[in-house]
């Protein structure tokens, strides 16, 4: 099995950058919003947003975790992961919009879950969707507003970001599979 790299911390630096001003001009500036990572490592991206952003404009912008798992319509098919505590921010969702964070987006059932965690926590002003990595295969109409990177990849192969806060290290690496 190969594995070969598509970004480095450079370009996932620059992604993440472009996202942070894409997210500040489509919200006309960093009031009322709200971003929540999706755990593991859609957390550790809301948090680096929230930290370009508060650089490019000035202003904190609160972050959060928004586990999915329990939420999710495939968990007899996928081994899962122990839940993580969501964490919303004091100031709550309500009437904000609410960006939530992911680091690979490619069936939309993860983000199909995150919006039905959402319903029970509040009721945000709009929800808007960042991803560092789009590699495609919807099979549910999602589609991300901010994009770091899209990358067409065969269903078989895996798309694995490693960031420096849980890895050691930042990058992006497509590993061949077999169908």
């Amino acid at each position: 099995m190969s594995t070969r790299a598509v970004l480095q911390e450079a370009d996932i630096s620059r992604a993440m950058t472009r996202i942070a001003h894409e997210i500040l001009e489509a919200n006309r500036g960093a009031e009322g919003l709200v971003l929540l990572g999706i755990p593991t490592r859609g957390v550790n991206l809301a948090e680096r947003l929230a930290a370009l952003i508060e650089r490019f404009a000035g202003v904190a912008v609160p972050t959060g975790a928004l586990d999915v798992t329990m939420y999710r319509d495939d968990l007899s098919r996928h081994p899962t992961r122990a839940p993580r505590p969501t964490q919303i921010p004091r100031s709550g969702i309500d009437g904000r919009v609410v960006v939530l964070v992911d680091d690979v987006l490619f069936s939309g059932r993860s983000i199909s879950a995150a919006l039905d965690a959402l319903k029970d926590i509040g009721r945000p002003a709009a929800v808007r969707l960042a991803i560092l990595v789009d590699r495609g295969h919807r099979e549910l109409p999602i589609r991300p507003d901010f994009i770091g990177k899209n990358l067409p990849s065969a269903r078989a192969e895996r798309v694995n970001v490693r960031l420096a806060e849980v890895d050691g290290v930042d990058d992006v690496t497509i590993e061949e599979g077999t169908e």
